[in-house]
């Protein structure tokens, strides 16, 4: 089995706070599961312990609060564990009459995947009786292979269980394995027990049906926790083509249930979104792809994927480390995936004006203006080949939205940005191909985010194949693969 129960640790209860042990056996790269089993008049959710999250909370089984009666409520919190992590600590306020908490840890092992998914759903059954059912209140996708943790909280210490089970319509769980039963003698009582169980067969989007047999009559919640192995992944890859750019994929988004997705470049400390990466669906798509073109020269920048489920959480996948080099600075046209070498010869000064009037009030100048514009320069860059000074010149015709950008070999602040192009002025030299050029500029922003910057082109598929069957040959899988593919030299 992919993913296997591992080891609990001791059970840990009080009437307001508990800080469960660990198992002993914990280690690195598993998953904790902490649950919690509490009773409060304020019906109050436990304090989500540092470093962990809350999966799910639920409270219910009816009555009023009070002694082996009334409700209480199951949390599940989770963590994957680093190696060397502290025991969490949980806590509802105190002295209230009654209260009473509980938590005990488990450890579940994967041996595949990216990293861990989950997602829950919970459930009453406040009538009273030993058959013990609850109706989950959130559909859960299922797929084989999946892991089911049973967590149940009744308001009977005495409650002890057996048959525990889980099903939903289309899908096949094999028997429950129990593993904890334990009485809560804290406050006004109650039992907190677990099981597992695992997807054998069958898939779909099922809300989830969780039942046990009870020595006692009692009521309460249950919940299933739902866990995966992830199988999202991002990859970002340097084309080997002038102007350099990177490919960044993520993939593996339909096992996962992603369903928006943004993809971010990261520089140190700071992270700015891919162009049309930012909050894109992809409900039913396996794989998003896109290209950065815009990316600093000369420093390493890695990705991130922040990927949103469809029960709203988020999980973060991130690629390894590109640094992009040039020799010469660059000017180009991200969207269109064209550009230049060229070497910044003069930037002498970035001029700011502010539209204002000056009035005279009894002697006192009193200044009424507008906020400062963004910076206008002339700068002056050079091209040393025939082939360099067409290129920019090729940019320069066909600037999108007139908008070039101007990247330094090496990155540097204040010169690496977005130029609005006024106009330029061409020198050419008759004796050799260099060629100077004096733009005139604003500081501007970049494109428009929907506009996608371009990967390759027909003419990039046409310099390479002859026939479609030559395409087909080579590219026998999915469009994706043409998408990824490197048309560089």
């Amino acid at each position: 089995m992919p993913i296997s129960y591992g080891t609990s640790g001791a059970l840990a209860q009080h009437t307001d706070a508990v800080t469960p042990a660990l198992p002993a056996s914990a280690s690195a790269g598993q998953l904790a599961v902490l649950q919690v089993v509490s009773g409060h008049p304020l019906d109050s959710v436990p304090k989500t312990p540092s470093g962990w999250i809350l999966a799910g909370s639920f409270s219910g089984g009816g009555g009023s609060f009070a002694l082996n009666a009334g409700p209480r409520r199951l949390s599940l919190f989770v963590r994957v564990l680093v190696g060397g992590d502290a025991a969490p600590t949980t806590a509802i306020p105190s002295g209230s009459a009654g209260s009473l908490i509980a938590g005990r840890i488990i450890t579940l092992s994967r041996t595949a995947g990216t990293g861990w998914r989950w997602a829950a759903s919970f459930g009453e059954d406040a009538t009273s009786g030993t058959g013990f059912s609850v109706a989950g209140g959130t559909a859960l996708t299922w797929a084989p292979g999946d892991f089911g943790v049973l967590a149940y909280a009744w308001n009977t210490q005495t409650a002890s269980t057996t048959a525990r089970a889980v099903t939903a319509t289309g899908v096949t769980f094999n028997a429950a394995t129990s593993h904890l039963g334990d009485a809560i003698t804290s406050g006004n009582g109650g039992r907190l027990t677990l099981a597992d169980s695992s997807v054998t067969a069958g898939s779909g989007t099922q809300a989830p049906t969780i039942t046990s047999t009870l020595s006692a009559a009692a009521t309460g919640v249950a919940g299933i926790l739902r866990v995966r192995e992830a199988g999202a992944s991002l990859a970002a890859t340097a084309q080997s083509v002038f102007p350099p750019r990177n490919l960044v994929s993520a993939t593996g988004l339909t096992g996962d249930d992603i369903v928006t997705a943004t993809l971010y470049r990261r520089v140190g400390a700071s992270q700015v979104a891919v162009r049309a990466a930012s909050g894109v669906d992809v409900t039913g798509q396996s794989a998003l792809l896109r290209v950065d073109a815009e990316q600093p020269f000369g420093v390493s920048v890695t990705y991130a994927a922040v990927l949103t489920d469809l029960y709203g959480q988020q999980w973060t996948v991130t690629s390894g480390a590109i640094t992009s080099t040039v020799t010469s600075d660059v000017i180009s046209d991200a969207i269109q995936g064209t550009g230049a070498p060229v070497f910044i010869e003069d930037w002498a000064d970035k001029k700011r004006t502010r539209d204002a009037t000056t009035f005279n009030v009894n002697g006192r100048l009193v200044v009424q203006g507008k906020k400062r514009s963004s910076a206008q320069a002339t700068i002056t860059v050079s091209t040393d080949t025939a082939d360099d000074g067409d290129a920019l010149q090729d940019v320069l015709d066909n600037a999108t939205e007139g908008v070039i950008l101007l990247r330094k070999e090496v990155t540097l602040s204040g010169v690496d940005g977005w130029l609005a192009l006024l106009d330029d002025d061409e020198k050419r030299n008759w004796q050799t191909p260099y060629r100077s050029w004096d733009l005139d500029t604003v500081e501007t922003q970049a494109w428009p985010d929907v506009l996608e910057a371009a990967g390759f082109t027909l003419q990039d598929i046409a310099n390479n194949f002859s026939t479609l069957q030559d395409i087909a040959n080579a590219f026998p899988g999915t469009l994706l693969d043409i998408a990824l593919f490197d048309f560089g030299p």
